[in-house]
């Protein structure tokens, strides 16, 4: 990184933030279902599909640093964040249970775990989602200048 020119390294550290909220919530999730033996809904594994591609992408972005990564980083963001978002108001009753793709298994509207006796697992998922979409997007934005 060039010393003269502050942008990338800036722009380093923002990948980087972004990779570690992926790589938390990549390791969180693993930890409920395999640690804490919570089952998955359907809508966590989705939630898993759009999340744990993110952490290797984004660190494949860097080392060495390629800004580029974010035209494939944030469309898998933004996929988890509207499946998250979907499935939040799903549990907190806002979308009908009727409306769940949970058939079997573990049902989509039960909160199985409560952070703070508030936070699940889906909100949880949601803000991971909504701050790297956000990193991504001042990230594409700021590197266009």
């Amino acid at each position: 990184m060039n010393e003269a020119n502050p942008a990338p390294s800036r722009h380093w550290k923002i990948l980087f933030a972004a990779w570690l909220f992926v790589s938390a919530a990549s390791l969180g999730s693993l930890f409920f279902s395999e640690v804490m033996e919570l089952p998955p809904c359907s809508l966590c594994w989705v939630q898993r599909v759009f999340m744990f591609p993110l952490a290797m992408i984004l660190l494949i972005g860097l080392f060495p640093f390629d800004g580029s990564v974010v035209k494939y980083a944030l469309p898998l963001s933004l996929g988890g964040l509207a499946v998250a978002f979907y499935h939040t108001l799903l549990q907190v009753g806002l979308i009908p249970e009727a409306a769940a793709p949970c058939r079997q298994g573990v049902s989509c509207t039960d909160a199985q775990f409560e952070l703070f006796g508030f936070f699940s697992i889906p909100m949880l998922s949601l803000i991971v989602f909504s701050i790297v979409s956000t990193l991504l997007m001042a990230l594409k934005r700021s590197s266009s200048r």
